[in-house]
């Protein structure tokens, strides 16, 4: 369940996010073209480990078109249009997006489908890149979003936006990035299966590691609360984006297979502090906030110039820097009047260390996915 969101209303006007926007209900399944724009997204902001994450002003594009071609099951349909597909991909790193039947808004499309238990029409992808490639600023959550949404879209709106949601936490395997991405805002996500045994992995979707994990029932609210964090209008996230990738895959394999009891009380604790200087943005209870125990200790390592680019940011007037989801990507938290000051200083510290990077002050994104439809 989606929670009103009240509170986050007194501190920024925001839109609408039920079925008015994306996944109303009209038919549509005759639209011949869809265009659905994505937000980048920040997970974890320090404490918040796998379960918190912002939108921000970085953007994807997926325009789907029909094609006027064979059903997919037809043999006679030859090369590329024989799997029912055709994409191309522009933009910066568009040489390292795959435009075969294995690109991932595809596979989130077709996703869509079967659960639909439909046969999914042929169709061109056109992606227009604005969001990096590995450099945890969930580029995936992107395209998995593009697809099911494009997809939901173009079968005539049968899904709304939390039924979409629950088949993109399964696909992603876990909510931090699609969550925000989807709906906008910073939310905070939380398993509601009571009483179900630890077993280290996703209770509501199987292997939380597994893209391929089981997807639920979308009708059912797969196990998960969903709430919107206020997020104070003098907060600024600055991002450093270096000219390295870090793959999810390798941050996970650098983390402990088990926690300490104080680290696990040090991290609730901190992420509790981290929701009220969100709302309130008081300093002070950011610059404690942002420490984890979870998982940047480990990561940092994998960062060139960390270290340096840390306290470049704080001693420039930061809160704090955090790594941006699994990395290469940091974040650095700022009051609006220093946004530009440590801008500078992250850059320059990173080009001391011989790193190429691109630093920047965004906003908040406060809708979400969103199409032209």
């Amino acid at each position: 369940m989606i929670q009103s969101r009240g509170m986050l209303e007194k501190l920024h006007p925001l839109p609408t996010l039920t079925a008015d926007w994306v996944f109303r209900k009209l038919k549509m399944s005759s639209i011949p073209s869809v265009t659905i724009t994505v937000p980048a997204t920040t997970s974890n902001l320090g404490p918040g480990f796998d379960c918190i994450g912002a939108a921000l002003t970085l953007y994807n594009q997926f325009k789907f078109t029909r094609l006027d071609l064979a059903p997919l099951s037809s043999p006679s349909v030859q090369g590329e249009e024989t799997k029912g597909v055709s994409i191309t991909v522009s933009g910066a790193e568009a040489e390292g997006v795959n435009t075969g039947t294995d690109n991932l808004a595809y596979q989130a499309f077709l996703k869509l489908y079967e659960q639909l238990d439909k046969t999914p029409p042929p169709v061109q992808i056109e992606i227009q890149l604005g969001v990096p490639l590995a450099r945890g600023l969930g580029s995936s959550a992107t395209a998995i979003l593009g697809g099911l949404v494009g997809a939901n879209l173009l079968a005539g709106s049968p899904l709304d936006e939390i039924e979409v949601m629950n088949i993109a936490i399964a696909l992603e395997g876990h909510p931090d990035n699609v969550v925000p991405a989807l709906l906008g805002g910073c939310r905070l996500a939380a398993t509601n299966l009571i009483n179900e045994p630890s077993t280290g992995t996703n209770q509501a979707f199987g292997n939380g590691d597994n893209p391929k994990s089981q997807i639920p029932n979308p009708k059912s609210n797969g196990g998960w609360e969903i709430c919107d964090i206020p997020w104070h209008s003098d907060i600024v996230p600055v991002v450093a984006i270096p000219d390295f990738e870090l793959s999810t895959a390798e941050a996970r394999r650098v983390l402990p297979a088990e926690y300490s009891r104080a680290d696990a009380i040090f991290n609730a604790a901190h992420l509790g502090l981290l929701l009220r200087g969100l709302e309130t943005g008081r300093g002070e209870w950011l610059r404690s906030a942002l420490q984890d125990r979870i998982h940047q200790p480990y990561r940092k390592a994998l960062i060139p110039g960390y270290d340096a680019v840390y306290s470049a940011a704080v001693a420039a007037g930061a809160y704090g820097m955090v790594i941006s989801g699994a990395g290469s990507t940091v974040l650095a938290l700022v009051d609006s009047a220093q946004a530009v000051t440590v801008e500078a200083a992250m850059a320059a510290a990173w080009k001391e260390e011989g790193i190429t990077a691109s630093v920047q002050a965004l906003q908040i994104d406060w809708q979400g996915a969103r199409s032209n439809a």
